[in-house]
């Protein structure tokens, strides 16, 4: 009898202990989660949050630069973003600033030409360009396919050109004579005549630089 007393006194007490040792296990537990949750809450930014401003920082060195890229659109086709994901003759035709340099790729047959070849540089003279020539003159190039390829030809280098190649350099073009480049910063010319204007415009397959003045090949 006494026997069968003791075991249930046991059994009481250990189901009164039962409930107060699962609330301990409780209240640890809750604790630590909420230490974990202000030890978050308080850590400071890492390393790798600074690092992506300092990349997007990098990244606007290899922009566009110069006075006349305050006319490309600001979205759409004839964009920089725009322009980027099309081969360059057809960047170009989204460009109303180069329309009279279409036409005349369009005159010489050079369109699937440009927009087929890869890692280019072209040199894009502007409509102001081209009006600078008289316009007897501009009309007779204009339908003189032989001449006008030979001075389009003359404006397209086979290589990609970044803005640090351009300081004192002198290119093969696709004419078959050279180019000359100068310059530094944001200010290049080429030829020592023809200003870059709008340079370091990216196209699917070139590098594009905006001139002031048509180049004219020597022979």
């Amino acid at each position: 009898m006494n026997t069968r007393i003791r075991r249930i006194a046991v059994t009481v007490a250990a189901a009164a202990v039962l409930p107060l040792a699962l609330s301990a296990c409780s209240d640890d537990s809750s604790d630590s989660a909420s230490s974990d949750t202000s030890t978050k809450e308080s850590a400071p930014a890492s390393p790798s949050d600074d690092g992506m401003g300092s990349t997007a920082g990098a990244s606007t060195a290899d922009e566009p630069f110069g006075p006349a890229c305050s006319s490309v659109p600001a979205d759409g086709a004839g964009s920089f973003d725009g322009m980027a994901k099309d081969p360059v003759a057809t960047a170009a035709s989204n460009n109303p600033a180069l329309s009279t340099l279409v036409t005349a790729v369009k005159k010489a047959g050079l369109v699937d030409t440009l927009n087929n070849a890869q890692n280019i540089t072209v040199f894009a003279p502007t409509n102001d360009a081209f009006a600078k020539i008289p316009k007897a003159d501009l009309d007779k190039v204009l339908n003189d396919k032989a001449q006008l390829t030979k001075i389009l030809t003359y404006h397209v280098v086979g290589q990609k050109l970044a803005p640090k190649d351009l300081e004192n350099g002198s290119f093969d073009t696709l004419e078959k004579s050279k180019l000359t480049t100068s310059g530094s910063g944001e200010s290049y010319t080429v030829n020592d005549s023809a200003k870059v204007v709008c340079g370091n415009v990216k196209t699917a397959n070139a590098n594009v630089y905006i001139i002031d003045s048509v180049l004219m090949p020597s022979s």
